[in-house]
This record gives C-alpha cells, sequence and structure tokens, in this order.
C-alpha cells in the first residue's frame, strides 16, 4: 500500500484504537512519503511514547509543536515527554506555549496541570486544572487533580469543595477519601467515618479500596484520639497496599551496602566536581522535618525552593551511561567510579534552570538524597547538606502512618511496620558512614530540638549555608512558596510540638518494634 490518504487513514484508526505498535508500522511506510506532515509526526510520537521510546518520541513531538506552532495538543505531548525525561526547565517552556493558546480540549489542559505539577509549578497547575473543570465539570479525576494543586497552593477550603464533588462523582475515587480526610483534623462532630465504613464494608474485594479506606479511618479515628482503632486501620491497610507491591528488604539492605562499599575511607574532593556554592540539600528518613526545614530556610530572601527535585538521581544515571530500569542500582553504583564528577556537577545545576539563578542558593528537598550523599559531596563540593533526625520510633511510626505516592520506588518498606523499623537501621547506618567519609559536610539538625528552640537552631541552619540571618526565617508559615509534600498542611501553621513522642500514644502496640531496633544499637528513649 502506497497511498499516502490511505496509509493516513489506517495510521489514525490504530491510533484511536491504541494498538501503538501498528501505529508504528504504518508510520514507517508514510514517513516517507509525508517528511513534514505535522500529524503525522505527532501521532508516530505519542505512539513512541506509550511504547517508552523516549528519545524517537521527543523527536517526532518536537517536529510536530514545531511544524504545527498553533496546535496546543501538540506542544502539550512534548511537554508531557520532556516532563517523563525529567527536562523539566524544557517541558515547563513547551506547556507555557501550549497554555498560551487557550485550549478548550479539557484533555489537554488536565494533561497540561500534570506537568506542572511535577515541575512543582502549582499556580499555573491550578488554572489548568480550572480550565479542565469547567469544560467538564463531572469528570471527577478533573476535580480530583485541581485539589491537589489547591492543597500545594493552600487554599484548603476551595481544595475541600472539589474533593466532595469528586467524591459525590464517583464515591470510588479513593485518593480524594485519604486527601479529604488529611485536610484537617477532623472532630467528633464534623468527620467522614460513618461514610468510610460504609464504603469500606462495600468493597471488601478492592484492594486499591481497601488501601485508601483503612489509611482515611486511621487518620479520621487517630484525630479522635482513638488510637488502637487508628492503629488497626493503619495495619489493615498497609497490608492491603503490601499485597499489591513486590518488595523485598534484602534488595534494599543490598543497595545500602553497595553505597557504603563505593566510598570506603575518607574522600579528598577538593580538586574535583563543580564549584557552585548554589545547591542547598535537605535530606534524611521522610516525616522527620524535612519540609519544615525547607520551608525555615526558604524563607530567606537569598533562597529559592525548588522542591523535591529527581534531578540528581537522573543526571547520575544519565552520565554512567547505565540502561537499568531503577534509578540507582548497583549498576548505576558500579559505573558511577568512571564518571566525570564536574561534568556531572554542572548537569545536575544546568538541569536546575530556569527555576533556580535568580536567587543566590536554592533547595533540593528530596528527602531520599541521603542515598546520593557520596556523590553529591564528590560532585558539587561546596553544596550544603542538611539531614533531618528525628526519634527513631516516632520516624519508623510516621513512614508506617504515611501512605506514600505508589509508585515511587523508594517507599516499599513502609508498608510494614517491622520493615520500616530495618530500613531505619540501614538509614542510620549510612549516615553514620557518610560523616566518617565526608567529616564536615552534612549538618545534622534535630527535629525534637528544633521545635523546642527554633530561633537556636535557625541560626544554626542559616550560618551552616552561609547565610546572613534573616527574621523572615522565623515566621515560615507566611512562606507563600507552594508546598507538594506530605506536610502542606502542616508546614502553614507555626511551630508546634504535638508529634513529639507521638509513639507514646502508640506504645502498647510497638514492642516488637522497640526490640528490633534495640537489637540492632538503635537508642531508644523511652
Amino acid at each position: 500500500m502506497t497511498d499516502p490518504a490511505q496509509l493516513y487513514g489506517h495510521l489514525v484508526a490504530a491510533f484511536n484504537q491504541r494498538q501503538w505498535q501498528q501505529v508504528l508500522d504504518v508510520a514507517a511506510k508514510l514517513l516517507p512519503l509525508a517528511p513534514r506532515h505535522a500529524g503525522v509526526s505527532y501521532i508516530t510520537g505519542v505512539s513512541c511514547m506509550e511504547l517508552k521510546q523516549m528519545p524517537a518520541a521527543l523527536g517526532y513531538l518536537d517536529q510536530a509543536s514545531h511544524w504545527e506552532p498553533t496546535r496546543a495538543d501538540f506542544a502539550t505531548q512534548f511537554a508531557k515527554a520532556l516532563t517523563m525525561v525529567r527536562r523539566t526547565s524544557e517541558a515547563l517552556e513547551a506547556a507555557d506555549r501550549a497554555l498560551a493558546l487557550l485550549p478548550d480540549d479539557p484533555l489537554t489542559l488536565d494533561t497540561l496541570g500534570v506537568v506542572y505539577t511535577q515541575a512543582h509549578a502549582n499556580e499555573r497547575a491550578a488554572e489548568a486544572f480550572r480550565r479542565a473543570v469547567r469544560l467538564a465539570p463531572r469528570h471527577a479525576p478533573y476535580r480530583f487533580n485541581l485539589a491537589t494543586a489547591l492543597v500545594a497552593t493552600g487554599d484548603i477550603e476551595d481544595a475541600q469543595t472539589e474533593l466532595e464533588a469528586c467524591i459525590a462523582l464517583d464515591p470510588t475515587f479513593w485518593m480524594a477519601h485519604l486527601t479529604l480526610s488529611q485536610l484537617r483534623k477532623q472532630t467528633a462532630a464534623s468527620n467522614h467515618i460513618e461514610r468510610l465504613q460504609k464504603l469500606l464494608s462495600a468493597h471488601t474485594s478492592d484492594p486499591m479500596g481497601q488501601t485508601y479506606l483503612h489509611m482515611a479511618l486511621a487518620k479520621e479515628h487517630e484525630d479522635l484520639a482513638e488510637h488502637s482503632r487508628a492503629f488497626d486501620h493503619f495495619t489493615q491497610g498497609k497490608a492491603a497496599g503490601r499485597a499489591q507491591r513486590d518488595y523485598a528488604f534484602a534488595e534494599d539492605e543490598a543497595l545500602f551496602d553497595a553505597l557504603t562499599r563505593a566510598f570506603p575511607a575518607v574522600q579528598d574532593n577538593a580538586a574535583s566536581g563543580d564549584p557552585t556554592d548554589e545547591p542547598i540539600f535537605v535530606i534524611g528518613m521522610p516525616r522527620t522535618g524535612t519540609t519544615l526545614v525547607e520551608r525555615i530556610v526558604s524563607s530567606h530572601p537569598d533562597v529559592y525552593s525548588a522542591g523535591e527535585l529527581q534531578n540528581f538521581g537522573v543526571a547520575l544515571k544519565r552520565a554512567t551511561g547505565s540502561r537499568t530500569p531503577a534509578m540507582l542500582d548497583l549498576d548505576v553504583i558500579t559505573r558511577a567510579r568512571e564518571v566525570d564528577l564536574k561534568r556531572l556537577g554542572a548537569a545536575y545545576l544546568s538541569s536546575t534552570r530556569p527555576a533556580t539563578g535568580s536567587q543566590a542558593h536554592f533547595i533540593d528537598k528530596l528527602p531520599h538524597n541521603f542515598l546520593y550523599v557520596g556523590f553529591i559531596a564528590k560532585a558539587l563540593p561546596n553544596a550544603r547538606i542538611i539531614c533531618l533526625r528525628r526519634d527513631p520510633i516516632d520516624t519508623v511510626l510516621s513512614n508506617f502512618r504515611q501512605l506514600f505516592a505508589q509508585k515511587s520506588p523508594y517507599y516499599g518498606y513502609s508498608f510494614d511496620l517491622l520493615d520500616a523499623g530495618r530500613y531505619y537501621v540501614l538509614f542510620d547506618r549510612l549516615m553514620a558512614h557518610w560523616k566518617r567519609v565526608f567529616p564536615g559536610r552534612i549538618l545534622e539538625i534535630q527535629y525534637e530540638a528544633l521545635v523546642a528552640s527554633q530561633e537556636q537552631h535557625s541560626r544554626e541552619l542559616l550560618d551552616f549555608c552561609g547565610l546572613p540571618w534573616h527574621e523572615s526565617v522565623m515566621h515560615f508559615e507566611q512562606n507563600e512558596a507552594p508546598v507538594s509534600t506530605a506536610s502542606a498542611i502542616q508546614v502553614r501553621a507555626p511551630i508546634y510540638t504535638s508529634a513529639v513522642k507521638r509513639w507514646k500514644k502508640y506504645e502498647s502496640r510497638l514492642g516488637d518494634l522497640i526490640e528490633l531496633l534495640e537489637a540492632n544499637g538503635i537508642r531508644v528513649e523511652r
């Protein structure tokens, strides 16, 4: 078949049926006959993206959006592809071009909102999602996506309205129930327990429903100081979630061991790495106060908060040439021995532009960057590294209480209390190793000390970062920068101490965890 019109008809039919490989087979015949046809390039590019053939996808979608600059959907899919390969600054530029074209297709707008969300541009995400909701008000996912963007920007009242609208449209939109429970502290007079219980009973064979509903009920019972019931729901919710995951603690153990062996002795990195002093890395186990520290330091006028960036891991993965699926694994660690550290540091810094660069420093607050400390310290010898520490039992319990992003590779340990305890032991040993190998490079801040004496430790933080004192850091709750982490609600309030020794409320259920920690040399303050 050589008739271009007939081939194009087959191409569109296969595309509409999501037959991605068939699209590429037809495109291979059609592209030589229509080498500058934007529509053909677009369809081919989207199909490549669906098949994870990203270099080809980027090439075709770039061509399509260039040849048809007035097509918002073309620019949007190009932005999506750029986001998938973590080329964030270019993705934002493409998304801005698309949004400026005032698209009237809700799916295009929703895709733009997701691109903006992943780039931590939450105000623009909310704008895109709002437009999608106006065009398709009865589509529950659009209402939920708008709600999450509103939470990130601090608009809690409107977020609650959107979540209730989402649930009214689709009561089985499970994430909406948990997000709604987390928006505020529930009370005996105002809570969602009855609705959640009815749904739980009606959907016993839905593992995702059981996961989210149990976690929502746990949060609400905890708010009502019904801690035994809360713990039961945490346990059941996490067990339902764990059943859907393929997690093996031994794989994490092997990764930590490989990192320790890759940096066996004190490192001399004076002559290597990129000389920039812009980055401030805030690391630590999740749920230990990393967002609080980020908000305090980024309240300083010389500091920009870039959010939880995956950029360093991506830069290292690319530099090694590793083709394995995981961002960090034994292959990456082995290949990293040959990486040019100065180029790695420069590549990381460049990847944060254009969001960074307008202020003297920026914060990269990905907690699990503690895995990358050895590479960060050598590739960026003048970067500051701040590690949050918190009471070990509170840390483990807080990770167990939180339902992290389901598709993230980092949180498999969090679905079982004792796995979380074992993971904490690995973390504690790795941080001790990094401090031995890179003396003076890491400032450890104790969460409990920070909330007890905010000014003293805020001064310590600024001094470590080479920043002059500024009174604004004492009023971090007024920081208007978006927050897209699980702490989005808490950090908009002044410092509080109610999370200190939270584990005492669950002490009767934590005997095995305490025994595990103490057996591994972790000091437990009772």
